[in-house]
């Protein structure tokens, strides 16, 4: 009777953790972003300009002082806060980490800063409040059911065999 040869996992060579260094260490992100990412996706389904405008008519920019943040950044920020359920440090934390996030705030590369200091999620907060917040669901509500209807519309041609 013959011995089978035992097959053995692969094993890689131990390098020590002193070794390791950025030039060596490969990702895949050379090709861009990926388009079904729910947060590329989810950038697509919100109406930015809509809840921007909103924003500022109920935040109107002042003349005087620090120049204000970025509208979409702040309601971003918000959004993601709040489907990740995270604290406000956190929340900084994973945007300034994670270039979907970044993607999803407008940002049009990858920065290595954070994009504000997480005790301005307070202020931010006082700008929303409820009124405005409630405004912008319904907004986002709105072009979400447009943009089903679109849709099925686009579709209905192709399902009844027409061209």
């Amino acid at each position: 009777m013959q011995k089978t040869p035992k097959r053995h996992a692969p094993r890689l060579a131990y390098t020590s953790q002193s070794q390791l260094s950025f030039t060596g260490f490969e990702t895949p992100f050379y090709n861009g972003l990926d388009p079904s990412n729910r947060w590329v996706v989810l950038s697509a389904q919100i109406p930015w300009d809509e809840l921007v405008n909103l924003f500022n008519k109920r935040n109107p920019a002042k003349s005087t002082g620090r120049p204000a943040l970025n509208p979409r950044v702040l309601i971003g920020a918000v959004i993601i806060k709040h489907m990740l359920n995270l604290d406000d440090r956190e929340t900084i934390a994973q945007i300034t980490e994670n270039m979907y996030l970044q993607y999803f705030l407008g940002y049009s590369s990858y920065i290595k800063e954070a994009p504000f200091d997480a005790s301005l999620f307070v202020d931010i907060r006082k700008r929303l409040g409820e009124e405005l917040i409630a405004e912008m669901n319904e907004k986002i509500f709105e072009f979400s059911k447009d943009k089903t209807v679109k849709k099925k519309i686009k579709a209905l041609p192709q399902t009844m065999g027409l061209k």
